[in-house]
């Protein structure tokens, strides 16, 4: 039936994804979020629903008048169902960049 795919097809994404996962367990990962966040950390866990623990995190506050703000967050947990976007940052990258005179208008949260 059509809903056993459905089921099927999540599990396999989940599978696939918590592999993909698994390569960036102690790295910097940048997370973008469907509520609009950008939340920047060292992935330190996930689980099989793609929940995932950050260490030494900072949200990335976005604006046109100033630039980029950073709010420090500590150890974070993001739940999987809120997770838009997973990528590794490049560290060599962000040590050019100079966040204060980045503007950028907010992100917006996702509409399903």
């Amino acid at each position: 039936t059509q809903s056993t795919w459905g089921i099927k097809l999540v599990f396999l994404l989940s599978k696939k994804m918590t592999s993909v996962l698994e390569d960036l367990v102690d790295k910097e990962i940048s997370i973008l979020t469907n509520d609009g966040r950008n939340i920047v950390g060292l992935l330190k866990g996930y689980d099989q629903t793609i929940n995932v623990v950050l260490h030494n995190c900072h949200e990335r506050v976005y604006s046109l008048g100033e630039g980029v703000q950073r709010v420090p967050l500590g150890l974070y947990i993001v739940r999987g169902d809120n997770i838009g976007v997973i990528g590794e940052l490049d560290e060599n990258l962000e040590a050019e960049l100079d966040f204060s005179l980045i503007r950028a208008e907010p992100m917006k949260a996702i509409v399903h």
